[in-house]
């Protein structure tokens, strides 16, 4: 396997030649044209400070179908007394600000680099990127507090998930679910995960070749995309 040089062409080799590392390819730009061609091919940017972009295609892939979402005992108790409050797509930049700064087991910095959040914040702009935010009213509008939220990419009736931050229990698990049900309700056959992790596993995510991630994409992707900015009601974008 190599590792290709990715040039300023608009183009990407082949997902399935990445090494086994998942890594495909080194350079290119983080432009929006360029990471919407990249998730249609299964792929996508990740990369530390001061290094290259680096490109992945896992092999295999994890991923979780909206209709298979396990939700735990607590966590639905949690759910039931909604203890926070859900959006969508009200706070973009700071969710991924927060996503970046997040204090993770075993991770020394972050992938979530200043260009990637310019990057990612201009695909929120362009309605591709989104956000779920769960927030602490305290005891009025004037207390809100941002606790926990997840950010991803939407194309046709596929979702691919980036990265989520709780600053309080189970809020980040709170905004999931509600992402989760919302695109079941909108129809959407495919939650892109990346990388098998124990906490997605506990919510349905499974592992699957990625031959067979690449050909339920391609079925995603022969449906529209509902762009945004979205809306807190499931009917509507905004």
């Amino acid at each position: 396997m190599a590792v290709y040089r990715i040039g300023p062409e608009l183009e990407f080799p082949p997902p399935e030649e990445a090494e086994p590392s998942g890594l495909l390819g080194v350079g290119g730009d983080l432009r929006p044209e360029r990471l919407l061609l990249a998730y249609s091919f299964g792929i996508f940017p990740w990369f530390g400070e001061g290094e290259p972009i680096l490109w992945f295609s896992p092999h295999p892939r994890a991923i979780l179908e909206p209709s298979a979402l396990r939700v735990g005992r607590t966590l639905r108790k949690e759910l039931r007394r909604m203890p926070i409050r859900v959006t969508f797509d009200r706070a973009f930049e700071q969710v991924i600000r927060a996503c970046a700064e997040a204090e993770r087991p075993g991770q020394y910095g972050t992938w979530i680099t200043t260009d990637m959040v310019d990057a990612y914040c201009r695909l929120h702009r362009l309605g591709f990127a989104h956000s779920v935010e769960a927030w602490d009213d305290g005891d009025g509008d004037e207390n809100t507090e941002l606790v926990g939220g997840v950010y991803g990419v939407s194309l046709g009736s596929a979702f691919f998930g980036e990265s989520m931050f709780a600053a309080r229990a189970n809020a980040s698990k709170i905004a999931f679910v509600a992402l989760v049900r919302r695109l079941e309700a909108w129809g959407f056959d495919l939650i892109d995960c990346q990388m098998r992790t124990e906490h997605l596993e506990r919510f349905g995510a499974r592992e699957v070749p990625r031959r067979e991630f690449l050909a339920r994409l391609d079925r995603s992707l022969e449906n529209p995309t509902r762009r945004g900015p979205w809306s807190d009601r499931c009917g509507e974008s905004r």
